[in-house]
């Protein structure tokens, strides 16, 4: 059963933490799927963050705008690395919500996944609380949706289309040294912050 979740800044909230990632990768040109694994941080930033000015600045947007974000860490692996080869970065996210709901908006990113310069993606919420973002770079398109199956459990689908043909599924587990948050509890938070939310 689906969580309830008000708004993206609420899910945003919800994925704060330390999570193990399992990916299935499927590579549409070869025909083949690929195994990985990662391991993900995410860390909420506050409306008023400095590093939020930074993202709206990288976007020319104003500061103002943003009513969180959020700063994600990863390190992973795929079984087709080459000897050597490393799957570690960082980005932040700055949300500008384009509704009362909060459910639907702008996602700056202080850079992109498939290219490095500042981006600006589309978010919006679904009938089921899932959270989709859609990211269109110059030389290809994303598109990903997130979902919790649990307070523990996040799942995830996306798709690349452009110069890489791919699709992938991740699930998504916390490690339960740092306790979730509450659905209702970020809720709360979120409606006194700010109409909206990731």
């Amino acid at each position: 059963m689906p969580l309830e979740i008000a708004d993206a800044l609420s899910f945003f909230r919800l994925s704060c933490g330390r999570w193990t990632s399992q990916r299935s990768q499927h590579h549409l040109l070869h025909r083949r799927a690929e195994a990985g694994a990662s391991f993900i941080v995410v860390e909420e930033l506050h409306k008023g963050d400095a590093r939020l000015a930074e993202i709206a600045e990288r976007n020319n947007e104003s500061v103002e705008r943003i009513i969180g974000g959020c700063w994600v860490r990863w390190s992973g692996s795929m079984a087709w690395d080459r000897a050597g080869e490393s799957h570690e970065d960082q980005t932040m996210f700055g949300l500008i919500p384009s509704d009362d709901s909060g459910r639907s908006g702008l996602l700056l990113r202080d850079r992109g996944y498939a290219e490095k310069a500042p981006v600006a993606g589309e978010f919006r919420m679904d009938e089921e609380n899932g959270l989709i973002l859609t990211t269109d770079y110059e030389m290809m398109s994303s598109l990903e949706r997130f979902w919790f199956a649990g307070p523990n459990l996040r799942l995830r689908t996306s798709t690349v289309q452009g110069l890489s043909n791919n699709a992938s599924f991740c699930m998504e587990t916390r490690m339960l040294d740092t306790p979730a948050p509450s659905a209702s509890t970020s809720s709360k938070q979120a409606q006194i912050l700010a109409p909206f939310g990731w």
